[in-house]
């Protein structure tokens, strides 16, 4: 009984964790579902930390709201662009392959000029000359065409195999892409805005919170709160070192929730803190496969063979 009464008194509580857990399962595979996932997550936290007195993370989760809504939007605008790159390149790989049967309908028109030479060469003796005369001059000035085009089509069977492979490799890509997995590195004038707007954001909410509100713990209601708004915008920006702000901010965070017996939120933030670690090596993987992939970009190596195709 006593279970269940905790159970009915912290069942929003629970309902947040959970669904908080699956936005981080959802932000690690980089999945545009995080967000409204992350929408209803922080709308559920708002009440929970309003009602514990964290005034800083309810803050939070406010911005948490808005910058989903964003982050939303910013997603699904570089998903629409790369669809339309990919979209691009599925266009050059046909005109591509309609090219080769061009080469094949010259070796037919060929070999229907050698069939009727040879129909010219049983006319008689007069013919025969004449037309031993004509198949000289023709195969004089026929042998180098037929080399090229012996050439063109080899050429048309290199880009019919090797680009259609570089054309495969290029799928992957962009479905990576797709997913979100164009990983960022942050540069150290970005990163040096974001700490200094930590440290500022830091110490004007401490004293906010210590000054105006009746805040159990504002330094660290304040600490956890400004990490994980730029962390967050980090994300947004899907930035790798995002995650090594959220593991500090979440192994802090499960502390102080533990202090103040918040335990679902205690245990959802240990979650965060375990996927974080994840995320950090994850995005890194991805990062490398996307590294590897461009340097070996399919579309330079079709467009190579396109040209040389064209040029024969």
């Amino acid at each position: 009984m006593m279970l269940t009464g905790w159970f009915l008194e912290n069942i929003v509580e629970l309902f947040g964790a959970v669904t908080g857990i699956a936005y981080v399962l959802l932000e690690i595979r980089r999945n545009i579902l995080l967000w409204p996932l992350g929408i209803i997550t922080s709308a559920v936290y708002i009440y929970v930390f309003c009602h514990n007195g964290l005034y800083a993370n309810m803050g939070l989760q406010g911005y948490y709201l808005v910058i989903s809504i964003y982050g939303w939007h910013a997603w699904h605008t570089r998903s629409e662009a790369t669809q339309s790159r990919e979209s691009g390149r599925a266009h050059g790989t046909q005109v591509a392959k309609r090219r080769s049967p061009a080469t094949a309908g010259e070796h037919r028109d060929q070999a229907e000029g050698a069939d009727r030479q040879r129909s010219v060469s049983g006319a008689g003796l007069s013919a025969q000359a004449e037309g031993a005369d004509r198949q000289r001059s023709v195969s004089g000035s026929g042998l180098r065409p037929k080399a090229l085009t012996d050439k063109g089509a080899s050429v048309a069977q290199d880009s019919e195999h090797r680009p259609k492979a570089l054309t495969d490799k290029g799928a992957s890509v962009a479905q990576r892409l797709e997913s979100g997995t164009d990983v960022a590195t942050i540069g150290r004038k970005t990163a040096l805005l974001c700490l200094l707007t930590a440290l500022m954001l830091w110490g004007l909410l401490w004293f906010l919170l210590n000054r105006h509100t009746d805040s159990p713990v504002p330094m660290w209601d304040g600490l956890i709160t400004s990490l994980s708004v730029v962390a967050t915008w980090m994300l947004t920006k899907r930035y790798l070192e995002q995650w090594y702000i959220w593991i500090v901010a979440n192994a802090i965070a499960v502390i102080l929730y533990l202090v103040m017996g918040l335990y679902p939120t205690a245990m959802l933030f240990l979650v965060y803190f375990g996927m974080a670690i994840i995320g950090v090596w994850k995005w890194t993987r991805d990062q490398a496969i996307e590294g590897r992939a461009l340097r070996n970009d399919p579309v330079d190596h079709f467009s190579e063979a396109a040209r040389l195709q064209g040029r024969q």
